[in-house]
């Protein structure tokens, strides 16, 4: 089922979210919608809070990036109760985006490798080293869990100057062609 996607300014997007038990209701129904969502809005990464679950899941599909990042072919993980252990490598800068934040596209530096703790899907326990595009895509994912936005990356003034766009998203006022649920919508009466 495609579910709908919370906008920049939801409460949710600011909380840390609560470590998964195996036991959780309907865990697998719920990562095969985050994926479904996930394609549904040509996204390659999806965190459980932009779908209002304050819950530690992100999902990651690179694949639609591997013509430029060799790296991201094929990559497709979930990542549940995730640590960051170390960030590394050279500084990376991009253009990122966000599915809660549409529209919108600010230069991040990252580290361009990280070494993660993770459960897959069973519960199985992963300690891996990831670099190149899908590290940086995790980081971004990675922060969603931690109730942070990227573009809290940025420098006081940029986000000054983006106030207006991040009040219109908050309020709905944007052109997206995916389900989007927004905390300050007003309605028309």
């Amino acid at each position: 089922m495609i579910l709908p996607i919370v906008a920049y300014g939801h409460p949710v997007l600011k909380k840390k979210a609560e470590e998964v038990e195996a036991n959780y209701p309907d865990l697998k129904q719920f990562i095969e919608d985050m994926y479904e969502t996930l394609y549904a809005s040509s996204g390659v990464g999806l965190a459980s809070p932009q779908l209002n679950k304050s819950i530690r899941i992100f999902v990651v599909d690179a694949d639609p990036l591997s013509k430029e990042y060799p790296e991201a072919k094929d990559y497709k993980k979930t990542f549940i109760n995730p640590e960051i252990l170390e960030y590394f490598g050279d500084d990376f800068e991009y253009s990122e985006g966000c599915l809660s934040l549409p529209g919108l596209y600010e230069d991040v530096v990252r580290k361009s490798k990280i070494r993660i703790r993770y459960q897959d899907e069973n519960f199985d326990t992963h300690e891996e080293v990831i670099e190149g595009i899908p590290a940086r895509i995790i980081q971004h994912e990675y922060d969603h869990l931690e109730g942070i936005v990227y573009t809290e990356h940025l420098s006081n003034m940029k986000k000054i100057l983006l106030k207006g766009k991040l009040r219109d998203i908050s309020e709905g006022k944007v052109v997206v062609d995916y389900r989007m649920t927004y905390p300050n919508k007003r309605r028309k009466r």
